[in-house]
């Protein structure tokens, strides 16, 4: 009986074993949801409350808030990016993992799938709640607004696994998360525009991914590919390093318990 090439045995061994640790973390992240929650929540009221005074202020208000508070609070959901490769450390697995047939790649996707698929749901959920509630409209070309949120939900999903190689605690991450994200949104223009930010401010908005996001979404938003080009391929390669980062880390023993 021919069971395929060593090749396409190899592919299919590795592919179950990623597929185990996808189902294993999905099991983790529905039974502690509140993290995802809240990050799908808080957005969703600040929209609403909002959204009178952007109308007024700003063309395309209803463009502006939503997709400003999208890029704000998928900035925060790094954290669940983080939490999920250091709650592993801290539990003492991860040294466990490690000693078992799956490679620092398959541990990493096993891990990272998860946490990719909801931070993608997050963000298609508030451009759904967007169209449907604060008035922003059916987008013109929605394979490009997809496009759009599968890229930076990578780039955010490789920061937060880097960053989970540099923390030492829960508590570091969360800080290190939570006023980035705040920098990160606030010179991107996602709680102010550009337009009207100070000059310095301006001037320093292009060093921040969330300027970028801003860009690509709100060209996705218009049906505009041309204008996607540029910030996707920013974000693409900030995510490429930053996931290359991660996986040097690890293979190395920096995720190691006893460096915590």
């Amino acid at each position: 009986m021919r069971t395929g090439s060593p090749a396409a045995q190899g592919f299919r061994e590795s592919a179950y074993r990623v597929g185990a640790l996808v189902r294993h973390n999905l099991l983790i992240r529905r039974r502690d949801p509140g993290q995802f929650i809240s990050y799908l929540v808080m957005p969703m009221i600040l929209m609403l409350v909002l959204k009178p005074i952007y109308v007024r202020v700003v063309d395309r208000g209803e463009a502006q808030v939503v997709t400003g508070l999208l890029v704000m609070f998928s900035v925060f959901a790094v954290a669940i990016a983080g939490n999920s490769i250091l709650s592993e450390r801290q539990w003492k697995t991860w040294d466990r993992l490690r000693v078992t047939r799956a490679s620092t790649t398959e541990l990493l996707l096993g891990k990272t799938i998860p946490v990719y698929l909801l931070m993608v749901v997050q963000q298609v959920f508030l451009l759904v709640y967007g169209c449907a509630v604060i008035g922003l409209g059916f987008p013109p070309a929605p394979g490009l607004l997809l496009l759009a949120v599968l890229l930076w939900a990578f780039t955010l999903l490789a920061l937060g696994t880097a960053l989970a190689t540099v923390a030492r605690s829960l508590g570091e991450l969360g800080v290190i998360s939570d006023v980035s994200a705040l920098v990160v949104s606030s010179l991107g223009g996602a709680l102010v525009p550009i337009a009207i930010m100070p000059g310095w401010a301006q001037a320093a908005a292009h060093a921040s991914p969330g300027y970028w996001a801003l860009e690509m979404l709100q060209s996705a938003l218009a049906g505009e590919a041309g204008g996607m080009l540029w910030p996707a391929v920013i974000l693409l390669a900030l995510g490429a390093v930053a996931a290359v980062f991660a996986v040097r880390r690890l293979a190395r023993g920096w995720g190691r318990t006893h460096l915590l």
